[in-house]
């Protein structure tokens, strides 16, 4: 931040203002706290005939590879709203949003994903603006290897597994980022 957005003062701090528990951009003339929270990132897993709906990501990051229909929540929606309009953005689908399914929490890129169950309403599909290709995927011809994110594949497993059983609970996990190696080891 180099302005305050509450009076413009150039000059903003950012230590631990009084009365909190952790560093913030705050202002010394107008003691305004600027709070910065995690990005919440909502999608659906969109089924219809037992096939899953994926899209091909036309922009970055992960351009090229596939990935359920998912963006960032607006305000003035609900989780189920934003997993459904993202479908609808990105694969031109109609969804009836259903059960709440996988929650990840990546504190180190501050967002959390949330993803729910849905049916595809009609079957019928596209190519949205964010998008390069769209398609319905059996369960055994998704692109594990063309996967845009950690998220994708691991709610994608999950589906699988809890359609053998039938059974379907709300799973909660943490992702931590890749351990790289140094390029001389």
């Amino acid at each position: 931040m180099k302005f305050c957005s509450h009076c413009g003062n150039p000059n903003l701090q950012f230590s631990i203002p009084e009365g909190d528990n952790r560093p913030r951009y705050w202002c010394p003339d107008c003691e305004t706290i600027h709070y910065q929270n995690p990005k919440i990132v909502v999608g659906a897993v969109p089924i219809w005939e037992g096939k899953v709906l994926l899209c091909k990501r036309a922009i970055e990051p992960r351009k090229g590879y596939w990935t359920l229909p998912a963006g960032y929540m607006e305000n003035g929606e609900t989780l189920q709203e934003g997993a459904a309009r993202e479908t609808w953005e990105e694969a031109c689908a109609t969804v009836a949003i259903g059960d709440l399914y996988t929650v990840f929490n990546l504190p180190h890129i501050n967002q959390v994903y949330v993803f729910f169950l849905g049916d595809v309403e009609d079957g019928k599909y596209g190519v949205g603006e964010e998008s390069s290709d769209a398609g319905l995927f059996s369960l055994d011809d998704i692109p594990w290897d063309e996967l845009a994110f950690p998220t994708i594949g691991r709610t994608l497993r999950f589906y699988i597994d809890d359609l053998a059983r039938n059974d379907f609970p709300v799973r909660t996990q943490d992702i931590q980022p890749l351990k790289r190696r140094p390029k001389d080891e």
